[in-house]
């Protein structure tokens, strides 16, 4: 859109104010309200920022060891340019549109921890080699029936799910609660974020969403915006939501897959009808990248220290970098179809991803393998989570961290200023975890020892 357009739209809509926001590292929707004369020139010059938000984590606690802001630069102003295209009205603040922000630096180059400008970057190489990347979301995420003050008066235990019992894809349940499946699909389609389908899950209170396929930075844009819409959809009917990976030992984890093809002259490059698979030679290459590089890009696919509880046998989460045809043991499932739906999907990612970084990631390594013509391993039979032959996963965030630190590899596809500020804040992460006291623990030592 340009400006007159978005004025168009504004009158048409009864637009009264606006919010704008960018996403930091933790995938967290960082923004503010802006007034309409505000707005109107921010749209034409980008306008300041407060850098923090690179330089605190989820609990805005201030790094100690981020380079790109910090106490030695005085926490200065960012640029953010809004970009008139993430144009939508928030449906539950029906006069308030809501448009996304890059973030740049002094001199309006892309800020080297923006993870939205990281995609931007890998969709660039993308399309100079000839392709345009599409990609599909689909989260896994439980539903309780409380509120912020009560899951935290009762410390994350005891919480009472919105449903109980182990029900897969039930018309029984989603129907109990169509209240709240009713407002997903409505409110999402309201706020551009187009649900293909939804269904309950196995476990209590849990449900999968699949987000409609699209372009790779709108589909990251509405993967990311769908988590926040959740959120707020959930509080509306008395109800909190997570997206942990993994948020009780007792139950499975919450996935968060994504579906990726490229797509040349307006054709799918990884469908070839000649392959027993349907994979061409291109999606062969791109598999290879994904493989190969899999275990020291870890970290950027599985961003806490929460995400490799999920990493247990089991649990549906792969182990090793495997693949295999309609395989949901491996880490990537090659799902062998149309000229239109042949795909891959990562199964390795979890719902506490940050969409844009876990999609240029995956990109970056699928075009990388496609450039160097990287042949994948043979395709996994049954159970991948036993094969002692592949490269195993790292199991902690710590190891996948130590990983991503010596991977050259990384820093040569994402830049090493985003690599290097990633490391800081993970290194952070575990040094936060390293020194909590569990229950666990206090369980397990308090009289004992």
């Amino acid at each position: 859109m340009d400006t007159k357009q978005l004025r168009d739209a504004f009158e048409q809509r009864g637009i009264r104010r606006v919010k704008v926001g960018g996403f930091d590292v933790d995938g967290i929707l960082r923004g503010k309200y802006l007034s309409l004369e505000k707005f109107w020139g921010a749209i034409e010059e980008p306008i300041g920022f407060c850098d923090v938000v690179f330089g605190w984590d989820s609990g805005d606690a201030l790094y100690d060891n981020a380079e790109v802001t910090g106490w030695h630069t005085g926490y200065p102003d960012a640029r953010a340019r809004i970009d008139p295209a993430t144009f939508r009205v928030l449906p539950w603040e029906p006069d308030t549109a809501a448009l996304l922000m890059d973030f740049l630096t002094e001199d309006g180059a892309p800020h080297p921890a923006c993870p939205r400008s990281l995609l931007r970057r890998v969709i660039a190489h993308a399309r100079a080699l000839g392709y345009e990347p599409s990609f599909g979301a689909e989260y896994e995420f439980f539903v309780f029936k409380e509120t912020p003050e009560s899951m935290r008066a009762k410390g994350f235990r005891g919480l009472v799910p919105l449903s109980p019992g182990m029900f897969g894809y039930s018309w029984v349940r989603s129907s109990q609660h169509a209240d709240l499946c009713h407002a997903i699909q409505d409110d999402m389609a309201a706020f551009d974020v187009p649900i293909e389908g939804l269904h309950t899950e196995t476990g209590p209170g849990v449900y999968e969403v699949a987000i409609k396929y699209d372009e790779a930075l709108r589909c990251a844009d509405r993967a990311a915006l769908f988590k926040v819409g959740m959120k707020q959809i959930a509080a509306r009917l008395g109800y909190a939501v997570t997206f942990m990976a993994k948020w009780n030992h007792d139950l499975p984890g919450s996935s968060g897959h994504l579906h990726q093809s490229l797509w040349r002259d307006g054709k799918n490059a990884f469908h070839d009808p000649t392959d027993e698979a349907r994979l061409s030679q291109t999606a062969r290459h791109y598999l290879g990248g994904q493989i190969a590089l899999m275990p020291e890009l870890t970290a950027l696919l599985s961003p806490t220290v929460n995400s490799y509880k999920r990493y247990v046998p089991g649990v549906w989460a792969p182990l090793n970098a495997s693949w295999g045809v309609e395989n949901r043991t491996c880490a990537i499932r090659a799902i062998p179809g149309s000229a239109k739906s042949t795909r891959l999907e990562c199964r390795q990612t979890a719902a506490d991803i940050n969409p844009y970084i876990a999609m240029a990631t995956v990109l970056a390594a699928g075009l990388w393998g496609i450039e160097q013509e990287r042949e994948p391993p043979e395709p996994v039979q049954g159970d991948a989570s036993g094969r002692g032959d592949l490269a195993p996963l790292p199991r902690t965030l710590r190891e996948a961290t130590s990983r991503l630190a010596t991977s050259e590899h990384a820093r040569g596809l994402l830049g090493a200023p985003f690599v290097d500020h990633y490391l800081g804040t993970r290194d952070w992460e575990c040094r936060q975890h390293e020194r909590a006291v569990s229950d666990w623990e206090l369980a397990r030592y308090f009289e004992t020892v």
